[in-house]
């Protein structure tokens, strides 16, 4: 076994490590909570982002009269193109391990290699089942006295949020302090 085989073996396990990782940021909840003001009337602003919903696929969960909530229910699926990329990478990685196994362990004959046909398609098949879920969406109208502003504090997934902030924008004058907007992420 020559001097060098352990150290690659130690960064070929430190990119399967890296993959795990990728794979739990690729499906983590990401819900976040934001305010939003508008001039208009709030039953104007419930209706037209309920409606947005609607038209997106949202169905209504009830809500709470008293708290002035409404909730909505929708199916996020995964991406195919992510899935099958980290199937990719997935195959990549196992072939690497079996390649640093065989050369560290050459009596295991060829077998390290058929981590590759474990690898790869777990790795697929785990962010399809943990992206794959039902999500949620709530609004709250909140009452403020001192201004004759709408105001509704969201708490939804920051995708949605961003897509509702682009495309409502303009059409119910929503203005937020553009914190989603302006990430980086």
């Amino acid at each position: 076994m020559q001097m060098g085989f352990p150290s690659v073996l130690l960064l070929t396990l430190l990119l399967i490590i890296g993959l795990v990782f990728f794979l739990r940021a690729a499906s983590k909840d990401r819900t976040t909570v934001v305010d939003v003001s508008s001039p208009l009337p709030p039953l104007d602003v419930l209706n037209g982002v309920s409606s947005w919903l609607k038209n997106r696929g949202w169905q209504t969960d009830g809500g709470d009269l008293d708290r002035q909530v409404l909730r909505f229910q929708g199916n996020v699926e995964a991406s195919g193109a992510l899935a099958i990329l980290l199937s990719i990478y997935g195959g990549v990685g196992s072939a690497c391990l079996g390649l640093v196994l065989r050369q560290l362990y050459p009596w295991l004959g060829g077998w390290p290699f058929l981590l590759v046909l474990v690898g790869g398609p777990a790795a697929g098949v785990i962010y399809r089942r943990r992206a794959a879920r039902i999500e949620s969406l709530e609004l709250r109208l909140i009452n403020s006295s001192e201004t004759e502003r709408s105001i509704l504090r969201i708490r939804a997934h920051r995708d949605e949020l961003i897509a509702m902030e682009s495309e409502l924008g303009n059409s119910l004058q929503l203005a937020s302090d553009g914190s989603l907007l302006s990430s980086p992420i």
